[in-house]
């Protein structure tokens, strides 16, 4: 077999040629996205060396097939597996073209380089680029179309653990609601990125799959990261907000409420809270639209948010919910009561009393605010107590440390004055409480 017939033609016209010098392990690739590691030496036809990796002892890193190295390496990186290493020659419009690159490279150069694949990761698709969530692409599509918001998704997943799969199926789900079917958040995450056809392996890190408490149905220990492969069978059109006219994305927040409530009465508060900040901003605004109806649905919509913060114990955002719907609506008794509960249970005792009360003058058989002043009124009156105490403790240090310290004298003015009992120090703490209103921190 000639040299030449040993030679891969990977751009189709002689371009870039691949010749490999020493075959790779198993049968993966990277794809487009991948960041992978290697080694390359690079020289002209002549034999002169321009450049190299391993004469500076430090691989180069970069991503694959996003256009930030020659035509030449993407298209010859991405056919080569791990170990593998080969020589790529490349035609000037496949490497650095009429210009060249001064004064290493002439211009219109044929390049050879010898490359020595280390290794790569997948894409990272994770929120915060930690590299929690990556992709490698097994099979390409040259379709276009991926899942948006609210967008329906078919798709065939099997999940895998230590090389042992836990659960293969055939899903169908609105984007956004894939945790109601067991969906974890990173392969969720994953599926935005993928093209209908699009078969990719997914390898998702504890905090976007099954955390800290692990899997037990599926036998998944705390803190491990798995492995997805998923085909991308079909997915539909998710919501185009900008073109729905008021009274259409009036329709469709109701959409969104309804869903919530269902989520919320199976007692999956963040699907819930999901669905309504979805159609909260889903609403015209007030100043747009001044309708009953919609002033109506934020009132409820705003009202059963913070009912899901409560749900999740985060009352700082459950009560600026309350406040929202207080703006629409300043008689809500159930935003008067949900924000009093949310002010109780962060100590802000004097603003849950307001609040009760209110709700009481509005509603006056409301036996759960009337419960709810007097316990205001008794935690009130222990902190007061406790300042008091406070503060008497700490007059009658004072008075005794004037005793104690206090050089005697033949003629002391105190003897005249006479001192102080702890009756005279804990009057004089009411008093000073009474007249300035100090509280201690």
């Amino acid at each position: 077999m000639s040299e030449e017939t040993k030679k891969l033609d990977l751009s189709g016209d002689g371009g870039v040629l691949k010749e490999i010098l020493k075959e790779g392990t198993g049968v993966d690739t990277p794809s487009s996205g991948c960041k992978v590691s290697l080694h390359y030496t690079g020289r002209l036809v002549d034999g002169t060396e321009f450049d190299s990796s391993v004469g500076r002892n430090e691989p180069f890193e970069f991503e694959l097939g996003k256009g930030l190295v020659i035509k030449a390496f993407d298209m010859g990186v991405a056919t080569m597996k791990l170990g593998e290493r080969c020589f790529l020659t490349c035609a000037p419009n496949y490497a650095y073209g009429a210009a060249g690159s001064p004064p290493s490279i002439p211009p219109d150069s044929t390049l050879i380089f010898e490359l020595e694949m280390l290794g790569w990761k997948g894409e990272d698709l994770s929120p915060n680029q930690d590299g929690s969530i990556q992709r490698t692409i097994l099979e390409k599509s040259d379709k276009k179309r991926t899942p948006s918001d609210g967008a329906f998704v078919k798709a065939h997943i099997t999940g895998s653990f230590d090389g042992n799969v836990f659960e293969e199926r055939e899903v169908e789900f609105d984007y956004g609601e894939g945790s109601a079917i067991g969906i974890v958040e990173g392969l969720e995450t994953a599926l935005q990125k993928m093209n209908v056809g699009e078969t990719s392996k997914i390898k998702i890190q504890p905090k976007y799959a099954f955390g800290t408490k692990g899997n037990d149905t599926f036998k998944i220990p705390s803190n491990a990261t798995i492995e997805y492969i998923v085909k991308l069978i079909d997915c539909g059109k998710g919501l185009e907000e900008w073109k729905l006219s008021d009274s259409e994305r009036v329709a469709e927040a109701k959409v969104y409420k309804e869903k919530g409530t269902n989520y919320y009465k199976k007692e999956n508060y963040q699907l819930a809270l999901r669905m309504y900040n979805k159609c909260k901003d889903l609403l015209p605004s007030i100043k747009d639209n001044t309708s009953d109806e919609v002033k109506a649905l934020k009132v409820a919509t705003h009202s059963n948010i913070a009912l899901c913060h409560q749900k999740a114990n985060d009352h700082f955002n459950a009560k600026l919910e309350c406040n929202a719907v207080l703006e629409l609506d300043p008689n809500n008794v159930k935003a008067l009561y949900r924000r009093g509960q949310c002010n109780l249970v962060v100590n802000e005792l004097e603003e849950a009393l307001v609040d009760f009360q209110k709700v009481i003058q509005l509603d006056s058989g409301n036996k759960a605010a009337a419960n709810h002043i007097v316990i205001c009124k008794q935690k009130i009156k222990q902190n007061k107590d406790k300042e008091k105490k406070l503060y008497a403790n700490m007059f009658t240090k004072l008075a005794a440390n004037d005793k104690e310290t206090d050089p005697p004298r033949e003629t002391d003015v105190l003897d005249q004055c006479g001192e102080w009992s702890e009756e005279d120090a804990k009057r004089e703490a009411d008093l000073t409480l009474e007249r300035d209103n100090i509280i201690m921190i």
